[in-house]
């Protein structure tokens, strides 16, 4: 690596710092407003400790698609699933962030981290799906766990990401499980 190119790849550190700063919709169980970069950690810790479970499944790429997911928030923040409309392209705002944030890095790095990244945006691997399935459960997960204000809507739960969760046997069984846990808090709410 030149020296050059450890700058730049310093420059994308700092800049992908930016995530820990943006907000998501979702609560801790303290009340404070969850970021990105915490909602990416535990969809990888997810990942990890079901690992086993997950046969077949190339888990370094699990991990790597994970964690490129929604890094392009961090230009332009989250737009909440509840908010995003036919005709909003949030897909391609992300995608167009992504790309600012991966230019200090080498070409051959770029194209690799935008493809993982249009991978799971396409859902075109078992490990995309796996993700996206992952991603909307650690959603529910914090929605369900969350000190969430008074008007919150956790019916919402019940039918948010439901054709990725589906596809694959373990996340079927966590979402029944989260389902559970979401019908408890309607019914409390």
């Amino acid at each position: 690596m030149t020296l050059s190119e450890l700058m730049g790849t310093l420059r994308f550190l700092k800049d992908a710092e930016m995530l820990k700063d943006t907000l998501r919709t979702a609560y801790t169980r303290s009340g404070k407003q969850e970021s990105t970069a915490e909602h990416t950690w535990r969809l990888c810790l997810m990942a990890m400790v079901y690992e086993d479970e997950l046969q077949g499944i190339d888990f370094a790429k699990l991990l790597k698609i994970c964690l490129i997911h929604d890094l392009g928030e961090a230009i332009s923040g989250d737009i909440p699933a509840v908010l995003q409309r036919p005709g909003l392209s949030k897909s391609g705002q992300e995608r167009q962030d992504l790309q600012t944030l991966l230019a200090s890095l080498p070409a051959e790095r770029q194209e690799r981290f935008l493809a993982l990244w249009d991978e799971y945006e396409n859902g075109s691997s078992p490990e995309a799906k796996l993700a996206k399935g992952l991603d909307k459960l650690e959603t529910i997960l914090q929605h369900n766990q969350g000190l969430n204000p008074p008007d919150f809507d956790y019916g919402f739960n019940l039918n948010y990401g439901r054709q990725y969760t589906s596809a694959h046997p373990l996340l079927a069984a966590i979402r029944e499980q989260l389902d559970e846990e979401t019908e408890r808090r309607t019914v409390a709410h």
